[in-house]
C-alpha cells in the first residue's frame, strides 16, 4: 500500500511500545530502553528493533507477540518484523539500575508500619553468626523497652526460634469479622519491651528439610511481609539468608527504606565475600548503615588473647565500603550457650552482655529512632491501616 509510510510516524509507533510490558521488570521496553527505534517502509510494514538482556532470554517469544499486536493495531500498517538483539554488558548494567530504581519508586504495600526501622542483617556468606547478632540485638532492644519484629528471612536455613527459646505453631485471626485474616506473629516479652518474630521455624519441624527454590523462597518472605499482623514496632530486624540471591534483591523491591548491617569474622576471605553484599545493597538503593565483626577473638580464663579466625576483616570490611565497625563481638562461651539454650547472651552481664549492649548503643545511634508524637507518620500509618480494611 503505498504511501504509508506518510501516515504512520514513528511516534505512533513509540506510543504502541509504551503499551509492551517486559513483565519480569514490570516496565514497558521504552522507559526500560529495550525499544531501539523502528523502520518504516512504504508498503506500511514495520520493523520495530528491541535489545534483550540475553539472546535466549525466555520471555523473547511473549514479547515479540506483544510487540506485533501492539504495533500491528496501528491504522495504516500492513505487516510487523521484530528485529532482537542482545544488550551489551553496559545496556544491562543500565537497564538493571533503572528497574531497580522504578522498585524503589512503586514499593509493593506491605503490613511494616511506616514508622519503623527496617534493618536487614545481612552476610556474603553463612558461618559468620549472622542470626546469632540478630538474635541478641533484638533482645538487647528489647531491653530498652522498645517493640522490636524479627522476621527470619532464611527460610530455608531458619534457627531464630531456638536461639529464643520460642516454640507454637503460627495461626491467622481476623481482628473483626469482616476483615481479611492475617498471621498473628509469636511474641515474648523482654523485660519492659517486646520481641515479635515470624518463621518457617513456627511452621515446618526443625529436623525437616525446606527445599524450595529460590523464587519462592522469595514468595515466603513476601508473606511474611504482606499477610503478618505485625501492628506497632520500632524496629524490624531481617536475618537475611547468606549471599546476594532472590530473597535480597527481592527485599530491596519490597522494603526500599530498609538499611542494611553486614556481619564479617575478621578473616580476610569472609571480608572480601562480605562487599559482595554491600555492592548489592548499593545497587539496590539501600544504605549499608555498619559493619558487625564477629568472632574476633577469644581470651581464656588466664588472660591470654587468641585471634582464632585472623584480625582486622571487620575494620577493613568498613574502611572500603565507607560505613562504620559498629562492634567487635568476640568468640564467647556464652554466646553459643545463650543460642542453645534459648537465652541470648545479650540479656546476661558478663562480657558477650557487655559487648551486645554497645552494639545496641552503636544501631540506636546509626539507625535512631524519629520521635514520632504529634507527627503526621502515625496519622499516615492509620490511614494506610484504614485503606487496607476497606479494600
Amino acid at each position: 500500500m503505498a504511501g504509508q509510510s506518510t501516515i504512520i510516524s514513528e511516534e505512533a509507533v513509540l506510543g504502541a511500545m509504551r503499551g509492551v510490558i517486559d513483565p519480569e521488570l514490570g516496565d514497558d521496553l521504552v522507559d526500560l530502553g529495550m525499544y531501539l527505534g523502528c523502520e518504516i517502509a512504504a508498503d506500511g510494514s514495520v520493523t520495530v528493533k528491541v535489545a534483550l538482556t540475553t539472546a535466549g532470554c525466555p520471555l523473547r517469544a511473549q514479547l515479540q507477540r506483544d510487540v506485533t499486536e501492539r504495533v500491528g493495531s496501528i491504522p495504516g500498517i500492513t505487516s510487523v518484523h521484530v528485529l532482537t538483539s542482545e544488550m551489551s554488558a553496559g545496556q544491562k548494567k543500565e537497564l538493571m539500575a533503572r528497574a531497580r530504581r522504578r522498585a524503589q519508586d512503586h514499593p509493593p504495600a506491605t503490613e511494616i508500619p511506616g514508622r519503623t526501622r527496617v534493618l536487614a542483617i545481612s552476610s556474603g556468606k553463612g558461618g559468620v553468626g549472622k542470626s546469632s547478632v540478630t538474635v541478641n540485638l533484638a533482645a538487647g532492644l528489647a531491653a530498652r523497652g522498645l517493640t522490636v519484629g524479627l522476621l527470619d528471612a532464611d527460610i530455608a536455613g531458619f534457627s531464630v526460634p531456638r536461639m529464643l527459646g520460642m516454640e507454637g505453631r503460627l495461626e491467622a485471626s481476623k481482628a473483626n469479622s469482616g476483615d481479611q485474616a492475617r498471621i498473628e506473629p509469636m511474641t515474648k516479652v523482654v523485660g519492659p519491651g517486646l520481641i515479635k518474630v515470624v518463621s518457617m521455624g513456627f511452621l515446618s519441624p526443625e529436623d525437616e528439610a525446606i527445599m524450595w527454590r529460590g523464587l519462592m523462597l522469595l514468595r515466603g518472605v513476601q508473606h511474611f511481609l504482606e499477610e503478618v499482623a505485625w501492628g506497632d514496632l520500632d524496629y524490624l530486624l531481617v536475618d537475611m539468608p547468606p549471599g546476594t540471591g532472590d530473597v535480597q534483591m527481592g527485599l530491596a523491591r519490597m522494603l526500599p527504606r530498609a538499611e542494611m548491617l553486614i556481619v564479617t569474622t575478621p578473616a580476610l576471605a569472609a571480608q572480601k565475600v562480605a562487599v559482595r553484599a554491600a555492592d548489592m545493597a548499593r545497587k539496590g538503593y539501600l544504605r549499608v548503615a555498619g559493619v558487625i565483626e564477629n568472632m574476633s577473638g577469644f581470651t581464656c580464663d588466664h588472660g591470654e588473647h587468641y585471634e582464632l579466625f585472623g584480625a582486622g576483616g571487620g575494620e577493613r570490611l568498613a574502611h572500603q565500603i565507607g560505613a562504620p565497625l559498629l562492634a567487635r563481638i568476640p568468640i564467647e562461651p556464652a554466646v553459643s550457650i545463650g543460642g542453645d539454650r534459648g537465652e541470648p547472651a545479650a540479656l546476661h552481664g558478663g562480657e558477650a552482655g557487655r559487648v551486645f549492649a554497645a552494639l545496641v548503643d552503636a544501631v540506636l545511634e546509626v539507625a535512631p529512632l524519629v520521635e514520632m508524637q504529634g507527627c503526621t507518620a502515625r496519622m499516615l500509618d492509620a490511614v494506610e491501616a484504614a485503606v487496607a480494611k476497606q479494600a
